[in-house]
């Protein structure tokens, strides 16, 4: 009987706590605004207003991350001329590593490096990577947790009609 009264104690007090809605929080509504300037470049998410965004957070020493690298870049190539943009933002406190990993896996979509976390904690990410699709009048669409293979029919289908 106790254990049945912690228990009952326990669903009460965390769940309330859990989403448990059908959708992420974030989709339907409008993307945060931010602004990241690093040593390379700036990305402000308002200027790529008119353009479906693909928002992705990411880190070198982070497996998933590298595993979908390869297709984020072929995504970019195949829809650059169709407003999409990819952003990439990098949560890599080691610029050298971070510079590395561009190089190495031929990153050359939009990519900026945020070491303090402010705009990924904008968003509530702390997965690594996600992924945000934010349509053309800045109203994200759509969330990916996990590395996804942007290539996909399904993925291309969704993004070409955005």
């Amino acid at each position: 009987m106790r254990r049945a009264f912690v228990f009952l104690i326990m669903v009460v007090v965390l769940l309330p706590g859990c989403y448990r809605g059908s959708r992420p929080p974030r989709i339907g509504t409008a993307a945060p605004d931010f602004t990241v300037q690093d040593a390379d470049r700036k990305v402000v998410l308002d200027q790529l207003r008119g353009q479906v965004v693909v928002l992705n957070f990411w880190a070198s020493w982070c497996g998933p991350c590298v595993e979908e690298m390869p297709s984020l870049v072929e995504l970019q190539h195949r829809f650059k001329d169709k407003g999409v943009t990819v952003v990439g933002v990098s949560i890599d406190v080691d610029g050298d590593a971070y510079h590395k990993f561009l190089k190495d896996y031929k990153v050359d979509f939009l990519t900026v490096r945020d070491p303090d976390q402010k705009t990924s904690s904008l968003y509530g990410s702390f997965k690594w990577p996600e992924t945000y699709i934010i349509d053309r009048n800045g109203i994200v669409r759509r969330k990916f947790i996990g590395a996804v293979e942007w290539t996909q029919p399904e993925i291309v289908d969704f993004l070409g009609k955005l």
